[in-house]
């Protein structure tokens, strides 16, 4: 039973996973480029950058249209559907374990069979580091097509620097310096999908290239670690006062557990966003102008360089719109998924009965 489980939770993961990221996607976007929008200290920030989140949407979809709120959704579905899979099915497999482990313990005298906060830890750890070591190569394509326009237009402002600085420097004709202005500006961006980022990242950094922010991503496995013991120990919570409570409700509601998600993601998200910025400017397009603090060699560099030139704040760009998007996201991926669970179970049982011949 213990393995129908996994394949369950592993299902049921997938499943909502997607339905999740399609909610939210446009959320996500918008994040990642605020993540990635690299300004010194001294420098004022440009119009977009100032904006609020929605703001920040509407300009996308009136430059870019949808298509530009939802770059890189084709991939970023197939990652999401592999991790919250992958995650999820090695997450329940670790689970059964430890808990069989919990009970042997309680046999020989040792514990109360019931897994502690230690042991939630580890099994979230050891399933989100399988996780990131198999799907990081997805995440560093969607991000890349989620900032390629944002990575355009830097490249843009920093040949268009390079004009105006030739032009001061050799004294150009009035008539040629526009010119070159006019036909810089009418320069059609390169269409930008799934395979030109894969070539691309090859290209800039061979094999390891995929694996990029594979550090700062290895690391953040505390985020869902600290999600999971938030969200267990307080389902658990809830079901043994529920239990306990003869005249009331027995089972945990979908809102509830939706609450219950919305609750640990909060949580979770807070305590590491900086090294999800870090791992989205690894991950970014790095040769986007000559300046070198915008250009990063590896997370001790990008640390000490944003540090550096953008100071502490550079490292909670964005963070009210992942606490909404995260948030939100997490509260729907939980409530589908306990849902998509209940139903596979009911399915699974309705098929035993109907195998089971009548005496």
């Amino acid at each position: 039973m213990s393995n129908s489980n996994a394949i369950a939770n592993g299902v049921a993961g997938a499943g909502a996973g997607i339905i999740a990221q399609i909610l939210t996607y446009p959320l996500q976007t918008v994040n990642t480029r605020q993540q990635t929008e690299r300004i010194a200290k001294s420098k004022p920030k440009p119009p977009t950058a100032a904006a609020g989140t929605l703001l920040q949407i509407l300009h996308v979809l009136q430059t870019e249209g949808w298509g530009g709120l939802y770059s890189g959704l084709k991939p970023s579905l197939f990652g999401t559907a592999a991790s919250q899979g992958i995650y999820y099915y090695f997450y329940q497999l670790f689970k059964n374990k430890a808990e069989a482990i919990a009970v042997v313990r309680k046999h020989k005298g040792r514990g109360d069979g019931t897994l502690g906060i230690f042991s939630w830890l580890v099994v979230a750890a050891l399933s989100g580091s399988l996780n990131v070591l198999l799907t990081n190569p997805i995440w560093v394509l969607v991000t890349r097509m989620q900032t390629h326009t944002q990575a355009e237009r830097k490249i843009m402002e920093s040949k268009k620097e390079a004009l105006l600085k030739e032009a001061s420097e050799n004294g150009l004709i009035g008539s040629t310096l526009p010119e070159k202005l006019d036909e810089l500006e009418s320069t059609k961006p390169h269409p930008y999908g799934t395979i030109h980022a894969a070539r691309e990242v090859y290209t800039e950094a061979g094999i390891r290239g995929f694996w990029k922010g594979i550090i700062p991503t290895l690391i953040m496995v505390c985020n869902p670690s600290i999600q999971f013991m938030i969200y267990e120990t307080s389902l658990k919570r809830l079901k043994e006062k529920r239990s306990a409570n003869k005249h009331g409700l027995k089972n945990v509601s979908a809102l509830e557990v939706f609450l219950l998600g919305a609750l640990a993601k909060l949580g979770a998200t807070v305590t590491t966003y900086p090294l999800l910025v870090v791992k989205s400017r690894l991950q970014a397009k790095q040769e986007i102008g000559g300046n070198i603090s915008l250009r990063y060699s590896g997370t001790v560099d990008a640390i000490v360089k944003m540090m550096k030139y953008e100071g502490l704040p550079g490292f909670y760009k964005g963070m009210s719109t992942k606490i909404v998007q995260s948030v939100f996201a997490a509260s729907v991926l939980f409530m589908f998924k306990e849902e998509i669970v209940k139903a596979y179970i009911f399915l699974v049982h309705r098929i035993q009965k109907a195998k089971v011949p009548l005496n």
